[in-house]
């Protein structure tokens, strides 16, 4: 084997492992690298527990959609993020990810950048409902962390959202 097919197959195999370490099912709940520590709220727990995570996500809703190539939110989004800034002031004791991503159309560089102008829409829209800046974070997965895989427009439609990822442990 020469050195530049094993190179080849080293890369490989490091791309294919970083992707089913990153895969996303649509119900990801790990989070990292906000204050109290990593642990979103246990989706296990009783959905019908109004203070759960699983609540919130079943419930209230984790997620709002986008349009194509847009930041704006729409009327439905506005209503889903009003529910969860309700949600989120009556359980002080979370913080919250919000997650930006986009569907698969356009390069990585400009994906990642719309993922991040919904994420913030996102944020700021709960911040204009008075939930508290430090209480929330954001992140840009741009096309990276699909939940629907197929170049159709049925699929690209899940893959603009904005996500909010529940953790405990603000006060804690």
């Amino acid at each position: 084997m020469n050195t530049l097919t094993r190179i080849a197959t080293v890369l490989a195999f490091g791309l294919l492992s970083a992707c089913a370490q990153n895969s996303f099912d649509g119900n990801e709940t790990a989070l990292t690298g906000l204050p109290g520590g990593a642990g979103a709220g246990d989706l296990s727990a009783d959905a019908s527990d109004p203070t759960s995570a699983a609540y919130f996500q079943k419930a209230i809703g984790d997620r709002v959609l986008f349009p194509v190539d847009q930041s704006t939110l729409t009327a439905e989004a506005q209503s889903v993020l009003a529910a969860q800034a309700q949600w989120l002031s009556a359980n002080p004791d979370y913080i919250a990810n919000i997650e930006g991503h986009a569907d698969e159309q356009g390069t990585r560089e400009y994906n990642l950048a719309l993922g991040a102008r919904r994420a913030n829409a996102a944020r700021e829209y709960l911040v204009s409902q008075g939930i508290a800046g430090d209480r929330l974070r954001t992140v840009s997965f741009g096309k990276e962390r699909p939940v629907e895989i197929c170049s159709d427009e049925s699929c690209y439609a899940k893959n603009r959202r904005a996500v909010t990822v529940l953790a405990s442990g603000l006060t804690g």
